[in-house]
C-alpha cells in the first residue's frame, strides 16, 4: 500500500499552526464586538461635546441667532445638519442647513445598553452609509440636552476602519502568537512522533534487525511511555519471528530426515519379519514387540510434523486397559534394563479408559519420558523412581504420572505447554508436553502440572467417558 507524502499543510505542523491562528482570531473577533460598539458611541459621543462647547455660546445670546458663517463652522466642526438645544421646556436651534432632512434613525446617549450598542454598531455597519440620524444626550452634569441631526456616511467610514485597523491588529497577533506554540508543540509533540513514525518504517522493511528496535527517550510523558510499549512491542515480534523461522527451518529439516528415516524403517521392518519364522523362543518372544516400536518408531517420525499441522486427527476411542498400556511405556523406555530408576505402575487390572489408544500412548510416553530425563540428570542418594497412578471416579478417569526429581523449573512453568519455549531441559524443544496438551484436549480432557510438597514432579490427566446416547445405554441395559 502506498504510503502518503506528508506536505507542510497536510501534516500536524501545518494544521496546528493553522488551528492556532483561527483560535486566535476567533478570540480576536470576541474581543471586535464590543470595541467596534465602544467605538461607535465614543464617536458620537465626540460629536455630541464639540456641539456643546457651541452651546455654550449660544446661551450668553438670548433672542439672539448666530451668525451664519457662525453657524456654516459649527455644523462642519460636528458633521452635523442641525444643531437643537433643549433647556427644561424650551427647545432653540443653534444651527441648521436651509431645511432639516428626514430622520431614519435616532439614538438616546444617556442610556445605552451593551446589547443594544452592538445591534446598533452592527447594523451601522451593515445598512448604514446613507441614512440621517438624530443623536441627543445631556451636556455635562446639567439637565441641558444636546441634539444633532447628521448623516451617518462619516460615521460607517470611521467603523469600517476601525474594523480594518482590528483585523489586521489580530491577523498580526495570532500569528505572533501562533508562532512559540507552534514551535514549542512541534518540539515536543510532532517531532517524536514524526521519530517513531520513520522508526515504525524503518522497522516493518527489516523486522529482524535488531538495530531498528527503537530506543526510548527516557522521558515520562505519554508519548516517551508509548515509545516504551512499542519498544517492547518490536522486541517481542522479533522474538516471535526468529521462534517462527526456527519452526520452519525445523520443518524443512523433520522433512529431509522423514524422507531417509522411512526407507530404513522399512527395511528394518522387512528384517524383523523374517524373525517370526526362528524357532529360538526368546526371538519369538521378543520379536512382536520389537515389530510394534518400529511401527511406533514409524508413527513417531510424523509426530513433530503433527503439531505443525492445524490440529491432530480426531481419535479414534474405544475402551483401552491402562495397565498394559503403562506396562509397554516401561518397556519402550526400556526402565527393566535400568537399575537405576524405579517405575511403578499403581493401576488396577480391571481399569479401562474411554480413549484412542495409540494417542493415549503418546501422552503417557512423552511425561514418563520427561520424568526419566529429569532422573537422570539429578544425582541423589535416595532411590529415583516414576510413578503411575490411575483411578476411576464415575465417568472420569484420573492418571497421574510423578517422579521425585529436581522439579520443573522456574521458566518451563512460565511457558507450560507452548512448544520451544517450555522445555525443563537444556536442549529440549518442549514439544512433547504441547503434543500431550493436544491430544489430551481432543479427548475433551484436562492436563495440568500439580504443586506438591515434597521435591519432584505431578502431572495429573483427568478424561471423562463418552456420553452415551439413550438409545444405545437402553439397548445396552
Amino acid at each position: 500500500m502506498p504510503v502518503p507524502k506528508v506536505g507542510f499543510l497536510s501534516g500536524l505542523s501545518g494544521r496546528l499552526l493553522l488551528v492556532t491562528a483561527i483560535f486566535v482570531l476567533i478570540a480576536e473577533i470576541l474581543i471586535f464586538v464590543p470595541s467596534v460598539a465602544n467605538m461607535r458611541l465614543m464617536w458620537l459621543r465626540d460629536r455630541l461635546n464639540t456641539a456643546a462647547a457651541a452651546s455654550v455660546v449660544i446661551e450668553g445670546l438670548p433672542d439672539q441667532e448666530l451668525p451664519r458663517s457662525v453657524q456654516q463652522e459649527t455644523l462642519m466642526a460636528t458633521g452635523a445638519k442641525a444643531i437643537v438645544l433643549k433647556k427644561a421646556d424650551a427647545s432653540r436651534m443653534v444651527a441648521a442647513v436651509e431645511m432639516p432632512p428626514t430622520v431614519d434613525e435616532q439614538y438616546d446617549l444617556s442610556d445605552v445598553s451593551t446589547p443594544a450598542a452592538v445591534y446598533d454598531a452592527f447594523d451601522t455597519l451593515l445598512f448604514g452609509g446613507d441614512r440621517v440620524i438624530r443623536v441627543y444626550g445631556p451636556v455635562g452634569e446639567t439637565t441641558t440636552r444636546i441634539e444633532l441631526l447628521l448623516e451617518d456616511g462619516a460615521l460607517r467610514r470611521a467603523m469600517l476602519r476601525y474594523a480594518r485597523n482590528v483585523f489586521f491588529l489580530s491577523l498580526f497577533i495570532s500569528l505572533v502568537t501562533a508562532a512559540p506554540i507552534f514551535f514549542a508543540l512541534n518540539r515536543l509533540l510532532i517531532r517524536p512522533v514524526r521519530g517513531m513514525t520513520a522508526n515504525i518504517r524503518e522497522f516493518a522493511a527489516d523486522p529482524s534487525n535488531p538495530a531498528r528496535v527503537l530506543r526510548p527517550s527516557g522521558g515520562r510523558d505519554e508519548i516517551a511511555v508509548a515509545g516504551i510499549h512499542l519498544a517492547a512491542m518490536q522486541q517481542t515480534l522479533q522474538r516471535t519471528l526468529k521462534e517462527q523461522k526456527n519452526l520452519a527451518d525445523l520443518g524443512l529439516a523433520v522433512s529431509k530426515i522423514n524422507h531417509d528415516m522411512r526407507n530404513i524403517l522399512s527395511s528394518a521392518q522387512l528384517m524383523s519379519d523374517r524373525l517370526s519364522d526362528v524357532d529360538d523362543p526368546v526371538v519369538k518372544r521378543v520379536a512382536p514387540k520389537l515389530l510394534r516400536s518400529i511401527d511406533r518408531a514409524v508413527g513417531y517420525t510424523n509426530e513433530v510434523m503433527s503439531y505443525g499441522r492445524m490440529r491432530e486427527p480426531e481419535p479414534r476411542r474405544r475402551f483401552v486397559s491402562l495397565r498394559p498400556l503403562v506396562q509397554e511405556v516401561s518397556e519402550v523406555l526400556a526402565l527393566d534394563t535400568r537399575g537405576d530408576i524405579d517405575f511403578v505402575v499403581e493401576v488396577e487390572p480391571a481399569l479401562q479408559v474411554d480413549a484412542d489408544g495409540e494417542q493415549l500412548f503418546r501422552v503417557i510416553h512423552n511425561l514418563c519420558r520427561n520424568a526419566v530425563e529429569a532422573l537422570s540428570q539429578e544425582i541423589a542418594a535416595e532411590r529415583r523412581t516414576v510413578i503411575v497412578t490411575g483411578i476411576r471416579t464415575g465417568s472420569v478417569v484420573s492418571i497421574a504420572i510423578e517422579d521425585n526429581g529436581p522439579g520443573m523449573p522456574q521458566k518451563a512453568r512460565e511457558n507450560l505447554f507452548t512448544a520451544f519455549r517450555g522445555s525443563a531441559r537444556s536442549g529440549g524443544t518442549g514439544l512433547g508436553l504441547a503434543i500431550a496438551r493436544e491430544l489430551v484436549l481432543a479427548h475433551g480432557g484436562t492436563i495440568a502440572l500439580v504443586e506438591k510438597v515434597t521435591p519432584g514432579t505431578l502431572f495429573r490427566i483427568e478424561l471423562p467417558d463418552r456420553p452415551v446416547p439413550l438409545d444405545a445405554f437402553r439397548h445396552r441395559a
